[in-house]
């Protein structure tokens, strides 16, 4: 993409109503525009980074064996008085009538509509276990919307729900969902660590956050400090074997969040030395619930022994648009973002200082066609700028790689490319910049282990 054609409207100064990181860098880097309390549009930047986190997720939901879908986002108002959550959901859920009356909600979750599919479609215990998901928008009428999209009044949601016979079966998905959960926080650059959590609204008796240690968590966390070494779930992980272990493995030290924690066993369980008290951004949660909505909404099912049994159920939710300000709160520096290249917008940004110089347009005119032909997601700074505010420009935005064309170097054939993290510079022929930059993306794409 060559930025004379793209649509960046960037930002000097930083709006006034931005309070924390994430919410200043997303406004600056031109992601969002806000269009009323809590409701944002998301520019083209802020929804290519969106849609890369969309498509990291859907790869690793249907890698565990979930099952995509797509649910509306008004629902019917009996549904959620099946339940018995339509009155005690509270002011948060958005309660509207049609023009004939017909009481509907727009879903701030899916629970009830997703037992009703099941509870029409699925008539036999052999078609168990099933996972269904679906990634939609929704809306919460947060009282207090603040930070961005970090607690927005609309947002994007990716939410699946396990049917089982049983509850040692539905522990089962749950551990899949748990797993699948670690390697997508770690693919998207931001190793979360699960922790025991509250159920809230949702209910169950068996729920873990998955909490990113940062100083602008909204919530209090209590944790063992080795959790922040475990090793991630392998690309070959078998969805299909016993992940207990694995589960096990990363709940045997203590986690936990303020709503639930108990003190005096964090501080028997962990040595002084190992203690981390610290506030945390929940991307994502996983809920066991049991029958709570099947057995009130009739979602039964005829088990081997001939008995009509409620199905076992949970649910496991990622908020998107709160996982890309997460990402920047855990990337950046005082000059911008750092974008992870799983995530980033571009993984490399050709900078021609000299716009007018036969060589230099020659140059970069060059290396972005091979680029595109190497298959590497390359933005082209072609504007008329001048080279202080094309740098600066550039690590705004946080592009991964930076491909530097200026007069001196250009005249030995040379460029200079720039790592946004490390902000280590190295020169490089023209001959080999291209393989250069293969060779650094390629392993990072997937973020694979």
């Amino acid at each position: 993409m060559r930025l004379s054609r793209y649509f960046l409207p960037t930002l000097k100064e930083t709006p006034k109503e931005a309070e924390i990181v994430s919410h200043r860098l997303m406004l600056r880097a031109a992601m969002i525009k806000q269009q009323s309390a809590g409701s944002y549009s998301w520019l083209p930047l802020g929804y290519k980074i969106l849609r890369k986190v969309q498509n990291i997720i859907e790869e690793e939901q249907n890698r565990a064996g979930a099952i995509e879908l797509l649910m509306p986002t008004l629902q019917p108002a009996e549904l959620w008085r099946e339940s018995g959550r339509y009155d005690a959901y509270g002011k948060e859920m958005l309660r509207i009538s049609d023009r004939s009356g017909r009481e509907m909600v727009y879903g701030p979750t899916n629970e009830e509509m997703i037992t009703d599919i099941f509870r029409a479609s699925v008539k036999s215990y052999k078609e168990l276990p099933l996972n269904l998901y679906h990634i939609q928008w929704k809306f919460r009428d947060e009282i207090r919307p603040r930070f961005g999209t970090m607690r927005s009044r609309e947002f994007l949601m990716k939410d699946a729900y396990s049917f089982d016979l049983d509850k040692k079966t539905a522990i089962a998905s749950y551990n899949r969902m748990f797993v699948a959960y670690l390697r997508t926080f770690y693919r998207l650059g931001i190793p979360a660590i699960p922790m025991r959590a509250e159920t809230g609204p949702i209910g169950g008796n068996l729920s873990h956050e998955f909490i990113v240690l940062a100083e602008t968590g909204e919530s209090k966390v209590y944790c063992h400090a080795d959790l922040l070494e475990k090793p991630i779930p392998a690309l070959d992980t078998d969805f299909d074997a016993d992940l207990a272990p694995i589960v096990n493995d990363w709940t045997s030290l203590f986690a936990a969040t303020e709503d639930v924690v108990d003190k005096d066993e964090f501080e028997r369980q962990v040595p002084k030395e190992k203690q981390i008290f610290a506030r945390g951004i929940e991307v994502g949660q996983t809920f066991y619930f049991g029958d709570k909505y099947s057995k009130p909404m009739g979602a039964t099912l005829t088990n081997e022994r001939g008995e009509e049994v409620a199905v076992h159920s949970g649910s496991y939710g990622i908020g998107l648009t709160r996982v890309v300000p997460a990402i920047i709160e855990a990337n950046h520096d005082e000059n911008g973002i750092i974008w992870p290249v799983s995530v980033a917008p571009f993984e490399l940004i050709i900078l021609n200082l000299k716009m007018g110089d036969k060589d230099c347009d020659k140059a970069c005119e060059e290396i972005y066609e091979q680029l595109l032909n190497a298959n590497i997601d390359v933005l082209y700074d072609d504007s008329e700028k001048g080279a202080g505010a094309k740098f600066a420009n550039a690590d705004l935005i946080g592009i991964p790689l930076q491909i530097i064309v200026g007069p001196k170097n250009i005249k030995n054939n040379e460029v200079e490319l720039k790592n946004r993290k490390t902000a280590e510079r190295e020169l490089f022929s023209l001959s080999e910049i291209i393989n250069k930059v293969v060779s650094i993306i390629e392993p990072l794409r997937m973020n694979k282990v």
